[in-house]
């Protein structure tokens, strides 16, 4: 299939997540030169000879999925710290992470790629911000695992600067000099950063948290981004203790500390944002503040449940996000949407949150987290990133609105994936790698990390 440089995919559902939010009950999409040449009901019209033509029948199709948060390097310590509040999930894992190197980062994003391929992601970030002396370049590892399995990817040049002597919760030796972070951060920019529309690549900046970075290390990463015309990244209001660390070493609450740094803005997406006051909410939408929810995450560590609605009826870009596979064991992004839906219901009853709500959190709201107007929506001219879901198996047969169907129903592997019209998923399989050759080498890695501490 890879080959082929057009494809017609018809007789599927399709929700095509465009401004007006339409839907066609069995329509077609014609790509080529991997961009959407046409969406519409009905099948295809005539084409020349030499094309590929794809039975959508029993299918819904969507875009594909964006996921705006993770931590690719997580999957080699998934398990650990099971019944941990955040600051004590991390205190007993910061030690392991010190002993991370370059093969083990590769094994464990290779895999990490590949699940979230599977669950129908075709755009995924990643905030890696632990780099050991002497590990290798872990950054460039996780950047050519997204190319060979080709996904689109935004990998986030993390940071910590400031260590347990300093008053900050990572020990020191996870952490990094102010000056060659910087550096460091620069050079991704200058090597991998690919700003042209259709990106597969681009990157941002992402010093890790308030607890684990110095204030002065988040203004020169906001300069040094709005310098070089990358987005910003971090970790914010995840959880009360964060909240009280900020109250004593600030003086004020986390979203008031990161607006007096100049971190709020359109260019700017930040990760959990569960514990925001009312104002805080108008704040971050009226500056158009990007939020990545990570509903399983926020769940497996008990911090609370982020109020997605409030902040979408505000206006502010909400998106999802898996977060790193130590607290998210899973590591899939479609399994999000259902979770999105479920915890927003919890919080605010049966109409806080829609089935195209949710589908529209992993779409179009991820695409404007990341500042990307060329994905998260079925339309011509836009990128050919298309999950095809299955639909008529035991588990969605019956549910007459397929919408409701894929976000209700039990989660399964995408049916097919394109990426910029390439075939990373076919038939639920990995078509890009050998899932069998991958779990092994992940096997390998997380043993080899376990018995390195």
């Amino acid at each position: 299939m890879n080959d082929v440089s057009r494809v017609v995919i018809e007789g599927c559902a399709i929700a095509t997540m465009d401004d007006a939010l339409s839907e066609h009950s069995s329509g077609h999409i014609v790509i080529e030169g991997g961009a959407i040449l046409a969406v519409g009901q009905g099948t295809a019209p005539a084409l020349e000879p030499g094309i590929r033509r794809i039975d959508g029948s029993g299918c819904i199709a969507t875009p594909g999925l964006i996921n705006c948060h993770h931590h690719l390097y997580q999957w080699l310590t998934r398990g650990r710290a099971q019944q941990s509040n955040l600051f004590d999930w991390l205190t007993e894992l910061y030690p392991i992470w010190a002993h991370i190197d370059e093969d083990m980062q590769s094994a464990a994003a290779r895999a990490g790629l590949a699940a979230l391929a599977r669950s129908g992601c075709s755009t995924t970030t990643d905030h890696h911000y632990v780099f050991p002396h002497g590990a290798g370049d872990l950054l460039e590892a996780e950047v050519a695992s997204a190319r060979e399995l080709g996904v689109r990817f935004h990998p986030c040049r993390g940071s910590m600067d400031l260590g347990k002597s300093r008053g900050g919760l990572p020990p020191d030796e996870v952490t990094e000099d102010r000056d060659e972070i910087l550096a460091a951060t620069e050079r991704a920019i200058d090597a991998w950063h690919d700003p042209s529309p259709g990106s597969m690549l681009r990157i941002a900046v992402a010093p890790c948290s308030p607890f684990s970075v110095t204030a002065e290390l988040m203004r020169e990463a906001a300069a040094l981004a709005r310098e070089r015309g990358v987005r910003l990244h971090t970790h914010l209001a995840e959880t009360l203790e964060e909240q009280e660390f900020c109250r004593e070493r600030f003086g004020v609450r986390p979203v008031e500390y990161l607006d007096d740094l100049g971190w709020l803005g359109n260019d700017v997406w930040l990760a959990h944002c569960v514990h925001l006051s009312s104002s805080e909410i108008n704040r971050i939408a009226e500056t158009g503040t990007g939020v990545a929810h990570c509903p399983t995450s926020n769940a497996r560590l008990g911090v609370g449940i982020a109020p997605v609605p409030s902040l979408t009826s505000a206006g502010a870009p909400v998106g999802l996000g898996v977060d790193g596979a130590a607290s998210n064991e899973g590591g899939e992004l479609g399994p999000e949407i259902r979770q999105a839906l479920l915890v927003a219901r919890i919080a605010g009853g049966p109409a806080a949150l829609t089935a195209r709500g949710a589908l529209a959190l992993a779409t179009r709201g991820g695409a404007r987290c990341l500042g990307r107007d060329e994905i998260g929506s079925l339309e011509p001219t836009m990128q050919a990133d298309v999950a095809l879901w299955r639909l008529d198996d035991l588990g969605h047969t019956g549910i007459s609105d397929p919408v409701a169907a894929l976000v209700f129903g039990p989660p399964r592997p995408v049916e097919l994936l394109l990426v910029q019209g390439r075939a990373v998923v076919e038939g639920g399989r990995l078509a890009t790698g050998d899932e069998s050759s991958i779990a092994a080498d992940l096997d390998k890695a997380t043993r080899r990390l376990l018995d390195s501490g």
